[in-house]
């Protein structure tokens, strides 16, 4: 679990400061660099419960939210016919940026239930 919280700690990092172009840098990255901060933190066995599942349900809420607005991931699917969301670095069109920070949730939010679980796992154990 070490490996893995130092590993998506630093993709998070590296997440947020792309997010520096971004249209809307003020949410992105506060929501990477918490993830990361949540993931180093795991890395060192040092956990935060209640900001994890906070962080957990806001990410998850907005993925849900991105998945059915308009010009979100139902529409990239049904509408666009999921057209290839990694072709060029700027997003020409809403429904591939909504769709990318639609899958970044879903990271970000994958990462927060594994240190979750881990943490109650330990929590067991002891």
């Amino acid at each position: 679990m070490k490996i893995f919280n130092i590993i998506f700690a630093v993709l998070f990092v590296v997440f947020a400061a792309l997010q520096y172009n971004d249209p809307d840098p003020y949410i992105w990255m506060p929501i990477y660099l918490l993830a990361a901060f949540i993931c180093w933190m795991g890395a060192r066995k040092k956990f935060f419960p209640v900001l994890t599942l906070v962080g957990l349900l806001i990410y998850a809420f907005y993925a849900l939210y991105l998945f059915f607005e308009k010009d979100g991931v139902i529409d990239w699917v049904a509408e666009h016919n999921a057209e290839n969301i990694a072709g060029q670095m700027k997003a020409a069109t809403p429904w591939i940026e909504d769709t990318r920070e639609f899958f970044g949730l879903v990271l970000t939010s994958f990462a927060l239930l594994m240190n979750y679980f881990y943490w109650k796992r330990l929590k067991k154990k002891a």
